[in-house]
């Protein structure tokens, strides 16, 4: 596996492939790398020739009071991982590379990054889709894998690739669960023993909307009511939201007459943990 730090010879590479005829499939990672984000490298291998994965952990997407420094950082270990899936290329550049002085670009978000994260996160996802977009126009994918985990983070960068004319296929790829049901996630590394316990409220409670919602409940608040009282009865937790939106445009909805995504966002402890469900699809499963 060729380790590249700089943006040029990325560049440089990838455009080599390109001429050769042969395809790219890209992960962008911030590091810190789990069953989740391998799933994605196994998906870019079934459709791509060569795969690039990128671990930046990018400081626009972080605001002033959130866990930037205390985000977990794995290098070594993770490049095992990588060379052992067969990646082709670790693009790992650093702050300076990816935001050179004088830097004054930023991506505008409007509609759906509004609700949920992007309420509670201002400047979080034009970050996220900003630090994309520089990532795109460097390693050049014709592949971009997302998991549904970062759901709302899938929808900016499926909607940002249409709008602005990217030629690149994102390609959505399954929620990956730890054994006990947690969604993994790097932040979940600074979980303790407890607070992973308390934790698994949040998949607990998903499964309850969607056992409630096959039992014929499709009134939202009435769904809303019925987990968040079993929230407050089981968990120790501070939730931020558990919303219940339209899966295409995340507006707010009455009553599940399409597919339809419940998101929930919550700390424990110290740690943000997010979590969602799909309903009204075939694979909607916790």
């Amino acid at each position: 596996m060729q380790i590249i730090r700089s943006v040029q010879k990325m560049q440089a590479w990838a455009g080599e492939v390109r001429i050769q005829k042969q395809s790219v499939g890209f992960v962008p990672t911030m590091g810190a790398l789990h069953e989740g984000h391998l799933s994605l490298i196994r998906e870019a291998h079934k459709k791509a020739d060569k795969i690039v994965v990128s671990i930046f952990v990018n400081p626009t997407q972080f605001g002033p009071h959130e866990d930037f420094k205390n985000y977990p950082r794995t290098f070594e270990k993770d490049q095992k991982l990588l060379i052992q899936e067969k990646v082709d290329v670790l693009f790992y550049p650093d702050a300076h590379s990816m935001y050179e002085e004088g830097f004054q670009t930023n991506i505008v978000l409007t509609e759906l990054s509004k609700p949920l994260c992007g309420e509670l996160r201002p400047g979080h996802f034009e970050g996220v889709a900003t630090v994309v977009l520089k990532l795109f126009n460097i390693v050049k994918p014709h592949f971009a894998f997302f998991g549904k985990k970062d759901f709302q983070q899938f929808l900016i960068i499926e909607k940002m690739v249409e709008d602005l004319n990217l030629d690149i296929h994102v390609v959505p790829c399954a929620l990956i669960r730890d054994e006990d049901g947690l969604a993994l996630s790097s932040r979940n590394k600074r979980l303790s023993e407890e607070e992973r316990k308390r934790a698994l409220v949040i998949p607990r409670a998903l499964k309850m909307c969607q056992e409630f919602y096959q039992k014929g409940i499709k009134n939202v608040a009435q769904l809303q009511s019925k987990v968040l009282e079993f929230v407050d009865k089981e968990g120790d937790l501070n939730i931020q939201y558990f919303e219940i939106r339209d899966a295409k445009t995340l507006e707010s909805i009455e009553e599940i007459q399409k597919p339809t995504v419940c998101a929930i966002a919550a700390y424990v402890g110290n740690v943000r943990l997010i979590d969602n469900l799909l309903l009204g699809e075939k694979n909607d499963s916790v």
